[in-house]
C-alpha cells in the first residue's frame, strides 16, 4: 500500500469521525432513539469521534505519516470494534432493529478500516533511532 492510499484512508476515516461526532454531539435524542441505545452512549461516541478525527487527519496531512501515529489509529479502530459488539451485548434487548444493524454495520466497516490502516503503517519506512 502506498503513502497515497494510506492518507486516502486516513481521510475517509476522519470524515467517518466526524459525522460520528456531529450525530452524537448534535443529534444525540433523534440517534439514540433511532438506535435504541442511551443518549450518554450515543454522546460518549460521538466525543470519541472528534479527536479521533484529529489525529487521522494530522498523521494524513504529514509528510512522511508517523508509523508509529498509523499504527496507533489502527489499534484504536480495532478498540472501537470490541466496544461496538460490546454495546451490542450489552443493550441488545433494548436497541431496534436498525440500532443492531448500525452497529454491527459500522463495526464491519472500522474493521476494514483498521485493516487498510495496519498495511499502510506495515509499509511505511522505519525511523533510525539516532
Amino acid at each position: 500500500m502506498s503513502i497515497f492510499n494510506l492518507k486516502t484512508i486516513l481521510i475517509i476515516d476522519a470524515v467517518t469521525c466526524t459525522a460520528l461526532f456531529a450525530l452524537g454531539v448534535f443529534a444525540t435524542a433523534t440517534v439514540a432513539t433511532l438506535l435504541g441505545l442511551p443518549s450518554e452512549v450515543v454522546t460518549v461516541a460521538g466525543w470519541i469521534g472528534l479527536p479521533s478525527a484529529l489525529l487521522m487527519l494530522f498523521v494524513a496531512k504529514q509528510q512522511n505519516p508517523s508509523r508509529a501515529l498509523a499504527n496507533l489509529i489502527a489499534v484504536g479502530n480495532l478498540g472501537w470494534v470490541a466496544a461496538s459488539f460490546a454495546v451490542s451485548a450489552i443493550f441488545a434487548g433494548q436497541m431496534t432493529w436498525l440500532g443492531i444493524v448500525v452497529v454491527a454495520a459500522q463495526a464491519i466497516i472500522v474493521l476494514d478500516l483498521a485493516i487498510f490502516e495496519a498495511k499502510g503503517a506495515a509499509a511505511l519506512p522505519r525511523v533510525a533511532m539516532a
